[in-house]
C-alpha cells in the first residue's frame, strides 16, 4: 500500500477571538434559546403521556371507539414531524448567521 502525503496547510483559527465577538455570543443566546425551548416542548408533551393515558379525560371515546390516548398518540407523531420541518428551516439560518460570523472574524483580520 502506497503511503499518500497530503500537505494542506492548516489555518490556526484563533477561537478565544470568536468567542469574544458580540456578534457570535447573540448567535450562540439565540441557538441555544431556539433548541432548548424546542427540546422541552418535545419532552414535555411526550412525558405527559404516560401521566395523562390513565386519566379520565384521555380515556373518554373520542370518534366512535377511538379514545383520547390514541388522539393524544397520532398528535404526538404530528408534533414530531412538525417540530423537525421547523428545526430544519431554522438550522438554515443558523448556518447563514454562523457564516456571517466567519465571515466578521475574517474581515477583521482573522484566518
Amino acid at each position: 500500500m502506497a503511503h499518500v502525503s497530503s500537505k494542506k496547510q492548516v489555518q490556526a483559527i484563533d477561537y478565544d477571538a470568536i468567542e469574544a465577538m458580540e456578534s457570535f455570543n447573540s448567535f450562540v443566546k439565540r441557538k441555544n434559546t431556539f433548541l432548548f425551548s424546542i427540546t422541552a416542548i418535545f419532552l414535555i408533551l411526550y412525558i405527559l403521556l404516560p401521566i395523562l393515558a390513565f386519566q379520565p379525560v384521555l380515556q373518554q371515546k373520542f370518534l366512535g371507539n377511538i379514545t383520547g390516548v390514541w388522539v393524544y398518540s397520532a398528535g404526538l407523531f404530528i408534533m414530531t414531524i412538525v417540530l423537525c420541518t421547523v428545526y430544519v428551516k431554522k438550522a438554515a439560518s443558523f448556518d447563514k448567521a454562523a457564516a456571517a460570523v466567519l465571515a466578521e472574524y475574517q474581515a477583521k483580520g482573522g484566518k
